[in-house]
């Protein structure tokens, strides 16, 4: 008898077929956009929909990774008479014709198990595409009141209506279509088992290690769910009614290598998606891919592929040979954050109506309890008010304030205070193909009591001569003093067609003039999304993404001279984990770092805390459980509340989380500090 599954189980098994409709338009993008070549996708979708550059990234890498478990497959057992490709969850991927197309099948047979809807679905499209039906020359036409389980039929393409959580249909239809156990097979997973309830998709697991003796199971599915990224992701698959399960009991590499070996399985390795990009892809492929489209989501596509990951696991002798390898000499070897044995630090929103969801702003205090807000990019695009944070009685409040002269809207500028004068604003941009270079003056009126309708805001762009620098963003600008003059010193950042950029320039602000400073010493590696700090008479920089968007976790020291100024790189021990996006403060001689983005290292960054004299460097974990939201600290600004630097107040923050939505913090936090200074 037939099990009749209630309406709930069906709507699940209705909506994880639908994973596959967005996939599939989501591969289709990419094939336009010159990612990879596919030629067959578009014809298994009504109409080319181009995606967000990060989502055709994310699908491209998706696929750069099976492709490549692929050739190591076809590597290892080019010898053998017979080979076969067993797809769960195939969809509408078009594996078998881009094989067909490239000559690459030989003796390869290639069966796909999915959904009866779904492979009912995919039959019908494919027998009525006359493209798609010359990759199929024998096929066998197959009635459909009689397909037992089989849509399509044929020496070297096999597709297959069946539930893969029925053990015994799926082993009688695969042996009905003509899959042989006992020669090399590839099983692919491509986001397919996570859906399934952890008892069943582990079932699978073993089942395949069981009947395949000479195999290789290649599986791309997410990890890390517990931190602000995975919180947003798994919110995203609920709300779509796709729970994704296996991940809770099997949240990271170890864990789902240590599943595939427990579930029978002989050898397997799993790396994250950063680890296969920038280790298992060409330096040459990757500018390719990079160079494709204007790209800004750096912090997003890191954590994307952060958390995703490529596995292989292999039973028989010949299949080994097909595992996956990193050098010997990894580019991003894994670290391990020196914490501290003080408790975490605590964060907690700020009290009163203050909202602020935007990225990209820069911010400065205009006086005690006011923070200006400039630039960044919301919910409804980019903001051209400036916004006010003014801490009143009840707590604190967002004013919007229209400034008067020149108006300012991009993302990723510099404000930087200039003691007793105001402020001045530099950079930014309105797109990646649009960077700015206009220099703001940046005044204010607070009024007697400051309140939304007192404060009045200038902005005026400064007319400045001398060789100015490139228009850029995500660089540093910061106020210095030499010989009774005072400077802004721009450092990085990057433009439309500069990747990074590792120059420095001096503003004088009394004669607003770019003027040469001799600066002697080994300068830092160009570098974008930095820190830099005023200390000791010149700064500090720490940290950025580095050529071929790695992050870095170094810190130079700009030295004041008699002449000028010197470059002194600064031995931090124990190194900290590189990092960027993040935000830093001098305070009592040390550098504190807080928030940004890792790939090195497992979790989030909190808070690192830098010895300037002496280098010693710890790093202590936040606590967020007052924080009601997944609390991502990129992309955001902060100031201290204090003179003593007891208090920092982080604003802003967040991104596009790939495909999940865009996620922003709801409103400022507060980080005391006082445990580790």
């Amino acid at each position: 008898m037939p099990v009749i599954k209630n309406k709930k189980e069906q709507g699940k098994d209705v909506a994880v077929q639908g994973t596959n409709d967005s996939s599939v338009v989501s591969k289709v993008s990419a094939a336009a956009q010159g990612y990879f070549p596919d030629e067959f996708l578009k014809h298994f979708v009504c109409k080319v929909t181009r995606r967000a550059p990060l989502i055709n990234r994310g699908y491209y890498v998706r696929l750069k990774a099976v492709d490549h478990c692929l050739k190591l497959f076809f590597h290892a057992t080019e010898s053998c008479l017979r080979r076969q490709i067993l797809s769960f969850g195939a969809g509408f991927d078009s594996l078998y014709f881009r094989l067909y197309a490239e000559g690459a099948l030989g003796s390869v047979t290639v069966f796909e198990v999915d959904f009866p809807e779904v492979a009912r679905r995919k039959a019908a499209l494919i027998s009525r595409n006359a493209c798609l039906m010359e990759a199929l020359p024998d096929w066998e036409t197959v009635s459909t009141e009689q397909t037992n389980g089989v849509f399509i039929k044929s020496s070297h393409y096999n597709l297959l209506g069946v539930d893969v959580r029925k053990e015994q249909e799926v082993e009688a239809t695969l042996s009905r279509a003509g899959l042989q156990w006992d020669i090399p097979t590839l099983v692919l997973s491509e986001v397919v088992l996570t859906y399934m309830e952890t008892q069943g998709s582990d079932a699978v697991i073993g089942w395949a290690a069981r009947l395949l003796p000479q195999s290789v199971f290649v599986m791309y599915e997410q990890i890390h769910p517990d931190d602000p990224f995975g919180r947003v992701m798994q919110n995203h698959f609920m709300k779509l009614n796709s729970t994704i399960h296996a991940l809770k009991q099997y949240p990271d590499s170890v864990a789902q290598t240590q599943r595939f070996i427990q579930k029978g399985w002989e050898k397997c390795v799993c790396l994250d998606m950063n680890e296969f990009y920038f280790d298992l892809l060409s330096e040459d492929e990757r500018q390719r891919v990079e160079g494709l489209e204007p790209f800004d989501e750096f912090e997003e596509w890191h954590q994307k592929c952060s958390h995703y990951f490529i596995l292989t696991a292999s039973k028989g002798s010949l299949t080994s040979q097909a595992l996956l390898m990193l050098p010997k000499v990894p580019s991003i070897p894994h670290m391990a954050p020196k914490w501290t044995r003080n408790p975490s630090l605590f964060v907690q929103p700020v009290s009163g109506s203050a909202c602020v969801e935007a990225v990209g702003m820069a911010s400065v205090v205009l006086g005690s309890g006011i923070i200006l807000l400039t630039g960044g990019c919301g919910r409804r695009g980019r903001d051209t008010a400036a916004r006010v944070l003014i801490k009143e009685q009840a707590g604190w409040k967002c004013a919007s304030v229209e400034p008067w002269g020149d108006r300012v809207v991009s993302v990723y500028q510099t404000l930087t205070s200039v003691p007793g004068c105001g402020a001045v604003l530099f950079g930014g941009r309105t797109s990646p193909l649009n960077p700015m270079g206009n220099i703001v003056w940046v005044t204010s009126d607070l009024g007697d009591q400051p309140s939304q309708s007192s404060i009045q805001l200038s902005f005026k762009n400064m007319v400045c001569t001398g060789s100015a620098p490139k228009p850029r963003w995500r660089h540093t600008s910061t106020y210095l003093s030499h010989r009774d003059k005072t400077f802004l010193f721009v450092f990085g950042g990057r433009t439309e067609k500069d990747a990074v950029l590792g120059d420095a320039h001096f503003l004088c602000l009394e004669n607003k003039y770019w003027t040469v400073i001799p600066v002697d010493g080994i300068a830092p590696e160009a570098r974008h999304s930095h820190s830099a700090c005023a200390f000791g008479g010149g700064l500090v920089i720490f940290g950025g993404l580095g050529k071929c968007a790695r992050p870095l976790g170094d810190a130079f020291y700009l030295r004041p001279t008699s002449s000028g100024f010197c470059w002194e790189r600064m031995n931090l021990h124990p190194p900290p984990v590189p990092r960027y996006s993040h935000s830093a403060h001098v305070i009592n001689g040390r550098l504190v770092v807080v928030g940004g983005v890792w790939i090195q290292a497992d979790g989030v960054p909190g808070v690192a805390v830098i010895n300037l004299i002496t280098g010693v460097c710890v790093e202590a974990q936040l606590d967020t459980s007052s924080v009601p939201w997944p609390l991502m600290l990129h992309s955001f600004c902060s100031e201290l509340l204090d003179s003593e630097g007891s208090e920092l107040m982080l604003i802003g923050g967040g991104g596009n989380c790939f495909s999940f939505g865009t996620h922003l913090n709801l409103q400022p936090i507060t980080v005391d500090l006082r445990p580790m200074l």
